[in-house]
């Protein structure tokens, strides 16, 4: 099969060209974005591989289905920048990466806390300018705080157990579906509101969706405890970057660890040390000294990045042998939907 993948980077055709030696398709690597002024160069592909970040709305879509694609295989778990109604009336599947290393993405959620809370980040730079002192460098202990744990799907469950079993704080969880192994160590559940009138740290661990997007805004940062902490891994939209920034000028928020960003698109993933950032609110939020922002990269382990190239050629040779796709993404209310 010949794809077109999008967005790619040294480490994407690496693993890629690495797992295609199993499924022999045909790669085609392009380090631009996808998009309706790229779409164009998908011509002559069967399938088109995206990543978050892309653009795949309903004209995206459209002109991608006139080039005679086939599939779009994303190499990432979400997929709220796909049209899926668009890609269903073109006749185009949609496959995803439901789960590729939980370990990742939970391991680097507890290492932006820690580092956050402990001001690792800070301490690294003075020492890089000879600095040893250690005013301002005073943390806490995680052990005995609240957590809030907003998802207990695989990488938030993985937090929650870490932060129970690991350190000893006493975790709340907020889940449509409460787990009964959480239960059992001693995780509470308890409504979204609840949680966040309680806890001393958040993690956001929920898929975005109309219901979650902007769950963090104005109005539940002024009922959450003063000194909060905001830990991100998730996706950049659950938070309200505004009413963030306007918390942490009150100094009502302690503390904002991210790896997602609400206006990520056409910023992470690309070296702009040279460039001048439009982006106000991105600038402002890194002006904080409270504030650990990184670049996207939560999932980036060897391990994932196997899996992720496993599952997405995997996905293509399915579509092209004529089997069932296991990881295939339909509109919501038609059967066969796989959900986050």
């Amino acid at each position: 099969m010949r794809v077109t993948i999008f967005g790619t980077r040294s480490y994407d055709r690496q693993f890629l060209t690495a797992a295609n030696a199993g499924h022999d398709h045909e790669l085609r690597f392009l380090e631009a974005g996808l998009d309706r002024a790229t779409a164009p160069l998908a011509a002559g592909s069967d399938a088109v591989c995206a990543f978050v970040n892309d653009c795949l709305d309903a004209e995206v879509i459209e002109l991608l289905a006139g080039l005679g694609v086939r599939i779009v295989a994303l190499r990432c778990a979400g997929y709220n920048n796909v049209d899926l109604e668009a890609a269903a009336r073109s006749g185009i599947a949609v496959t995803r990466v439901p789960a590729y290393s939980p370990h990742a993405v939970a391991e680097f959620t507890i290492g932006l806390l820690l580092a956050l809370d402990r001001k690792i980040h800070r301490a690294w730079s003075r020492v890089r300018e000879n600095n040893y002192a250690l005013d301002g460098l005073v943390g806490r202990n995680l052990h005995g705080r609240i957590m809030g744990v907003v998802g207990t799907g695989q990488i938030g469950a993985l937090v929650a157990r870490t932060l129970r079993a690991g350190f000893g704080c006493e975790v709340l969880a907020s889940d449509p579906v409460p787990d009964p192994e959480l239960e059992a160590i001693g995780v509470h559940y308890t409504s979204v509101d609840s949680l966040l009138r309680e806890a001393d740290v958040i993690s956001l661990h929920c898929p975005l969706t109309p219901d979650t997007k902007h769950m963090i805004n104005a109005a539940t940062l002024a009922q959450a405890r003063p000194g909060l902490i905001v830990v991100n891994t998730s996706r950049g939209a659950l938070i309200d970057t505004r009413a963030l920034i306007d918390a942490l000028k009150a100094r009502s928020v302690g503390g904002v660890a991210l790896d997602v960003y609400e206006q990520e698109a056409g910023i992470f993933f690309d070296d702009l040390s040279s460039e001048i950032i439009d982006d106000d609110l991105l600038q402002r939020l890194l002006t904080f000294p409270n504030v650990l922002v990184t670049g996207h990269q939560a999932f980036l382990t060897e391990e994932a990045l196997s899996a992720i190239a496993q599952t997405t050629l995997g996905s293509l040779s399915d579509f092209e042998k004529g089997s069932p796709l296991a990881h295939q993404i339909l509109p919501v209310g038609r059967a066969g939907q796989v959900l986050p």
